[in-house]
Parts: C-alpha cells; sequence; structure tokens
C-alpha cells in the first residue's frame, strides 16, 4: 500500500502540503485533481524521491519500482525502438551481459532473468507501445533526434509503459498526444496492472480510467470512490452538507452570544453565561468554502452577421514546400456549424486550420468568403510568440490601437484579467493565464469563425467546462482540433475525418469514433466511408458480415502465434536446462546433456516452422484489412 501521513510543504512562505494524509491500494488506479499550481506535480516528486518533504512520511512498499513521465524529451541517433528497449535498464545490462558471460551458473542465471523479463517478445511489446501513440513501422526505424519535441515526448511515454513499474506516475500524459493516441492510452491504463496515479484535466481519461479520485484541496488530500463525476457528485453533496452545517454553526453561536450579553452581569446567570462561552471557544468552526474563482469565457457576438457559407473551398490543395498535403478539397463552412477535426497526427489537421485562417494559401483551386469575413485562429504554439516583458493589457492595446482603455480591459475581463492580472508581466503568468490571454487576444475583433487548435492543452477541467460554455454560446462557425474527447462531445455536431491527403465527413458520436479506430488497429490513418446518417445501419451491417468472413483468419493467427509462444518457452527451457553447470562437473550425464541438445535442435526446427506459418497467417489477416 501507498501511504503518505501527515505530509507538509511549503515554498517560501506558502504551505502547499498542510498535515496531509492519503493511502492507495495496490493495483488501484487513481485520478490526481486540483487546482493548477497547488502541488499535483510536486507530490509526484515526492513520491519518485526527486522532493523531500518538510514534515510526516511517506511509505512506498519496499519492492515496487516507480515510473514517472518523464519532462525532457530523449535524443541522440538510435531508433525508436533501441529507445524505448533501453528504458529497461535491467534487460539492457543482462542482454549485453549475455553476449560475453562464459562461467555457466551465471549464463544458466541470465537466461531465466530474461526469460522470467519476456526478453523473447520485448522488441515486438516496444513496437507496440510505439505504434499505439502513432508510429507507424517506418517511423519506429528513424533515429530519434529525427523527430520534432512534442513526438520525442510521446517516445518518452512509450518508454515510460515499457518498463511496467509498479508504481506508475503520470503527470498529463496527454498533452503531447493527439485525440487518438488518447484514445490508445485510455485503453492501455485501464488494463495496467500496477498502481497508477494519474494527474490529468481530461474528463473522459478520468471517467474511463480511474477508479478513485484523489482530491488536492487547501493543503489537503481527500480520496474519493468512483471516477471523476462521481466524484464531483460525492464533493457537490459533501459541500452542500458542510454549508448546511457551518449554517447551523453560525446560528447557534448567535443563539449562545445573545444568552452571554444579555445574562453575563447578572448574578444569577452568570456562571450560566460563563459556561456557554467555555463552549463556544471548544466549538471547531466549520470553515467556509470558498471557490477560488473559474474564468468565465464570453466569446463576443459576431457583427455584421454574414450569410452562409462563411468559407468555402472548390477543389483547393495545398501544403508546404511545393508538395501538396491535402488534395481536391471541396467543402463548406456555414454560420452555424461546430466542426472538430479529427484523424491521426501528420495528416493535416493543422494545415487545413491555417488554410481557413489564412495563413497558408492554396497550391491550387479557389477559396471564396466574405470581405468583410473575420477569422479568430487559436495555435497550438501560439504562446511561444507572446512577448513575456509586457503584460496584458499591454499586448490588447497592441491588438487593439483604436479602443478605449475602458474597452481594452472590457475584453480582458472578459477572460478573467482584472485591473492587477492585466498590468502583471506575461512572463511570470502561468500556461492556462497565457492560454486565457490568448482567447482575449484571437476574440479581441469578435471573429465570425473560431479556429481553435488544441486550445485546452493548460487549463484545468473548471476551465475547460467554462470554454465549453463559452463555444456553445457563441453565435458564429467553430472548427476544433483537440485530444480532449470531453470537449469534442459537448461542443461539434460534425466530424471531418482529415487523412490520406483527403478531408472527408465522418457520421457518427465520439463512441462510433472509438469504434472506427479499434476497426482500423487504433491509428485512424485509414479513410472513413462518408456515409450519410440513413446509411450508417448497413455500414455496420457490412462491418459485422467483414468480421465473421476474416474470423477464422484471427483463429489461425491467435493459434500460429500460441504455438510460437510454446516452442519459444520449450526452447528457453532447453537452453536453460543445458546451461546448468552440473552437466558439466558430472561426467555421467553427458547422455543426458546430449539428448537435449538433441532436443533443442529439434524444438528450433519446430520453431523455425512454426513462425513461417505465423508470418503467412499476418499476412492473411494484413490483406484482409487492408
Amino acid at each position: 500500500m501507498l501511504r503518505l501521513d501527515q505530509i507538509t510543504y511549503r515554498i517560501g512562505p506558502r504551505t502547499m502540503f498542510d498535515g496531509a494524509s492519503a493511502a492507495v491500494d495496490p493495483g488501484h488506479r487513481v485520478g490526481f485533481v486540483g487546482r493548477n499550481g497547488t502541488g499535483k506535480t510536486t507530490l509526484l516528486g515526492m513520491l519518485n524521491g526527486d522532493t523531500e518533504s518538510d514534515s510526516g512520511t511517506i511509505s512506498v512498499p519496499s519492492r515496487w519500482r516507480i515510473g514517472i513521465t518523464n519532462q525532457e524529451a530523449p535524443d541522440g541517433p538510435e531508433n525508436l525502438i533501441e529507445i524505448v528497449l533501453a528504458a529497461d535498464e535491467e534487460l539492457a545490462r543482462l542482454n549485453r551481459e549475455a553476449e560475453n558471460a562464459t562461467d555457466p551458473h551465471r549464463i544458466a542465471e541470465i537466461h531465466v532473468r530474461l526469460h522470467d523479463k519476456g526478453a523473447s517478445r520485448a522488441s515486438a511489446r516496444a513496437a507496440r507501445l510505439l505504434a499505439g501513440l502513432g508510429f507507424d513501422e517506418a517511423a519506429q526505424q528513424r533515429p530519434c533526434h529525427s523527430f520534432s519535441g512534442g513526438w520525442r515526448m510521446r517516445v518518452a511515454l512509450a518508454a515510460l509503459l515499457f518498463t511496467e513499474p509498479d508504481l506508475l506516475l503520470l503527470d498529463e500524459p496527454t498533452n503531447h498526444l493527439d485525440l487518438e493516441a488518447t484514445l490508445w492510452l485510455e485503453n492501455h491504463l485501464r488494463h495496467y496492472r500496477g498502481t497508477v496515479l494519474l494527474v490529468s484535466h481530461d474528463r473522459d481519461l478520468l471517467n474511463r480510467v480511474a477508479e478513485e479520485i484523489l482530491h488536492l484541496e487547501g493543503g489537503k488530500l481527500t480520496l474519493y470512490s468512483g471516477n471523476y463525476d462521481r466524484f464531483e457528485k460525492t464533493r457537490r453533496m459533501r459541500l452542500a452538507q458542510n454549508e448546511k452545517l457551518r449554517a447551523k454553526q453560525d446560528a447557534q453561536k448567535q443563539r449562545i452570544m445573545k444568552f452571554v450579553d444579555r445574562f453575563r452581569y447578572k448574578a444569577t446567570k452568570s456562571k450560566q453565561a460563563q459556561s456557554r462561552l467555555k463552549m463556544l471557544e471548544r466549538m471547531e468552526p466549520i470553515p467556509e468554502h470558498r471557490d477560488q474563482g473559474t474564468v468565465a469565457f464570453t466569446f463576443p457576438a459576431p457583427k455584421p452577421a454574414l450569410a452562409s457559407p462563411l468559407c468555402s473551398t472548390d477543389d483547393v490543395s495545398v501544403g508546404y514546400g511545393g508538395t501538396a498535403v491535402i488534395k481536391n478539397l471541396s467543402l463548406r463552412l456555414d454560420a452555424d456549424d461546430r466542426i472538430a477535426l479529427i484523424g491521426a497526427n501528420g495528416n493535416g489537421k493543422s494545415t487545413l486550420m491555417k488554410l481557413l485562417a489564412g495563413r497558408l494559401a492554396p497550391m491550387a483551386g479557389k477559396i471564396g468568403k466574405s470581405g468583410k469575413l473575420r477569422v479568430g485562429y487559436f495555435a497550438q504554439h501560439q504562446a511561444d510568440e507572446l512577448d513575456l516583458a509586457a503584460t496584458p493589457l499591454i499586448a490588447m492595446t497592441r491588438k487593439r490601437p483604436r479602443d478605449t482603455p475602458t474597452q481594452v480591459r472590457a475584453q480582458l475581463g472578459r477572460f478573467g484579467f482584472g485591473q492587477e492580472k492585466a498590468e502583471t508581466k506575461i512572463g511570470d503568468l502561468s500556461g492556462g493565464e497565457k492560454a486565457c490571454l490568448l482567447f482575449a487576444l484571437m476574440s479581441a475583433e469578435a471573429p465570425h469563425i473560431l479556429l481553435l487548435d488544441e486550445p485546452v492543452n493548460h487549463l484545468d477541467i473548471d476551465s475547460r467546462q467554462s470554454l465549453v460554455q463559452a463555444i456553445n454560446a457563441f453565435e458564429g462557425a467553430v472548427v476544433i482540433v483537440s485530444h480532449d474527447p470531453h470537449l469534442i462531445t459537448l461542443t461539434a455536431d460534425r466530424f471531418w475525418l482529415v487523412t490520406g491527403g483527403a478531408v472527408t465527413p465522418f457520421e457518427g458520436d465520439m463512441d462510433d469514433y472509438r469504434a472506427f479506430l479499434a476497426s482500423s488497429g487504433g491509428n485512424g490513418t485509414r479513410a472513413a466511408t462518408g456515409v450519410t446518417g440513413n446509411e450508417r445501419k448497413e455500414r455496420r451491417r457490412e462491418a459485422g458480415e467483414q468480421r465473421k468472413a476474416v474470423a477464422h483468419l484471427k483463429r489461425e493467427l491467435a493459434d500460429a502465434e500460441a504455438e510460437v509462444d510454446k516452442l519459444e518457452t520449450k526452447r528457453e527451457d532447453l537452453i536453460r536446462a543445458i546451461a546448468h553447470p552440473t552437466l558439466y562437473r558430472d561426467q555421467g550425464k553427458s547422455a543426458q546433456l546430449i539428448a537435449q541438445q538433441r532436443a533443442l535442435g529439434q524444438v528450433e526446427k519446430d520453431l523455425s516452422a512454426a513462425e513461417d506459418r505465423w508470418a503467412k497467417a499476418q499476412e492473411q489477416w494484413d490483406a484482409a484489412h487492408v
């Protein structure tokens, strides 16, 4: 069991943990939530041994291995498979030692330990993790340094998951993932065998993965059973009950003080008055819950209103350096559209957003739009372009130089920037506050279209909910790219699937898209069928018939794989037996050694044949899913 007992931790004058206690049972998956800046990452550091508390104790079973998300992206000339395999330091050390060991006893020990760690399947397991996080077979063989920082952070996550620690500490693991990789990670964590402590603002992830919620508030830790939705409901009930008790206590205090004020100077009642004063002193106060306040986003209504379509494309191709990323694009965007772009990273979602925002010119085709059209564009890396030495007030004045100071402050106020915060240096703002400033800047001209490319990376759950309400109240069109399924579910009416150089309508909701990803191997790279709502039933029927048609292939593949695993285990047992030192010390066991060597030779022949059958079955299965 993981146990925290009376933990206290301070940073300067600020107390982040004040006698906090909690206990997590082995094998439980726990979501760790709280406002930004309250100390969630600090606590993960304590559990990992990177930070020491001022007082209190943290107890972790001595046999547990702890793994935590790496804040630094891996780098180097090694390919991705090698990077992930190297994360298991014991496995890497054993493999190196196995190549040079000469002592029979040590050789036997090495092979036993390699068998226990599943060394023969390590490369395949590393490849599956990388594939789930968006790396195809070709990408897995590329050097790590050839990828961008965001993709290398995915490699770091794959490496952490490969080590399978007993206590898995995840700090916002979806920040560098797209929707498809997020859905894969969700499924992976649901089947994780160790203990998981997950810091996340992704409501869907917490609902689908977490069995318990650990809430950090006011320096205290409270453990709630159930997922995030249940936590919210339970906490609301607890706060309501607490408020009733506080009101009752305040009324009781008033009655006591009324009695004391009336009778403290009367001889016949003075003892009773003194007794009630002591009662008042002993009464434990019930604190009033004070919400820190969530930013209430408000997007201004676009004026003047424009007729639909706001924007249309006719056979457009767009890309970079003469190479088209998206081809033959013909679509329209109407004033009441709420569209989510889906598809794996690298297929062109951000390219399409830049085209709609006017940041990229088409290579071919035509774009039609009104000359009065205004577009608000939130780019996921736009925060890097902010002037950190300026203040929000200065930034907004630069954006709207003709506005009066009152109008400038009113726009900032829509996104939580009061007088003091508006005059704070942007460099001193938190990630969430910088995101709010970007929302204020991109909506300052009352745009007709909001283009939101990963808008929630630095927002906590309450702020995300506020953004949902603002999007739904907005009177113009919205196009969203996000790895947060909850945001998409509550705001998008339609999906456009961006894949294979094309943009096609995807008919269905998030559950349909989850099923589509499962049927396409989890990476979302195959094109959707573009059917209408009336054809969805027929599509499901055809999919069912296809599953039946390839069911025998699935059984053959599973049987072949099981046979390979069985023979690999038998081969490893024989190698371990042959490596046993007693066979070489006892001359009388030479016949046994010869028999085992012959058996090993036969097993290796059988294994080779089984691998051929497995490869053939895999080819047939792959062909049926092209």
